[in-house]
């Protein structure tokens, strides 16, 4: 884990579940924005999100050239589609 720091047994399995439920944590994370997208109106809020789903995408390893596509239209149909398919 870290060099100069000891863990207890129980916060090493914390860490350890938080890695291995690392997917999970993404796809409700990515679920979350775009249900947040859905019921915000343009605006700061929602451009912030689409940054959020941008780079979280981006992290998950969705295709960039369509994920480029669907932000840049601020399709959110096509957002929720990128979400499906990758998870």
């Amino acid at each position: 884990m870290s060099e100069g720091r000891e863990y207890t047994p129980y916060q090493r399995r914390v860490i350890r579940r938080y890695y291995n439920n690392q997917e999970d944590l993404s796809v409700q994370r990515l679920s979350e924005i775009v249900s947040d997208l859905y019921l915000t109106p343009p605006g700061k809020k929602a451009d912030r999100l689409w940054q959020q789903a941008e780079q979280a995408l981006v992290k998950a390893g969705a295709n960039k050239a369509w994920l480029a596509k669907v932000v840049a239209d601020r399709n959110l149909k096509g957002l929720a589609e990128i979400v499906k398919e990758i998870f």
